[in-house]
């Protein structure tokens, strides 16, 4: 947690300068970005709020996204990390929105992806979407690396 906290106190001091929000849907890392993020003293200046978007049933009462919008999308897909990220920018009126969304183990999910794998998204005045596959069965490492990818995107679109 301590080199998530360092990521975090960078880009909370470059989201201060420029005057800039953050909000934050997560599953797989279970709160570790919101976590990291609120460590930082003065994260009020910056992060507006989020969830852990864990189950079908979290995305419906935490992001109301209506099923016609997944249509053809499954989750722990790059399409879905950007509509979730897309989804809580707009939902909390941030300059930013940031997601993950994976199987951290020690087993894979229902769709076939492996331990470890996640996908992570970053909306804002830019968007970037990217895969991580740690090739890990660890569910606590596979956690804090997907935060810090979280975290690692972020920082590089908002700079």
């Amino acid at each position: 947690m301590r080199a998530l906290m360092e990521q975090a106190t960078e880009i909370g001091e470059q989201l201060k300068a420029a005057k800039q929000t953050v909000a934050v849907a997560e599953s797989s890392s279970g709160g570790l970005v919101s976590a990291a993020l609120l460590s930082v003293p003065g994260a009020s200046a910056y992060y507006l709020g989020g969830g852990v978007v864990y189950t079908p049933k979290a995305r419906v009462m935490l992001m109301e996204i209506p099923k016609t919008a997944l249509e053809g999308m499954r989750s722990a897909s790059e399409p879905y990390a950007l509509l979730l990220a897309r989804t809580v920018r707009e939902r909390f009126g941030a300059t930013w929105g940031v997601s993950e969304t994976g199987a951290a183990g020690p087993t894979g999910n229902p769709y076939g992806d492996a331990a470890g794998h996640t996908c992570v998204a970053v909306s804002g005045p830019v968007e970037f979407v990217t895969t991580i596959e740690t090739g890990s069965a660890d569910r606590a490492a596979n956690m804090e690396a997907f935060a810090a990818a979280v975290l690692e995107l972020l920082r590089k679109a908002s700079a």
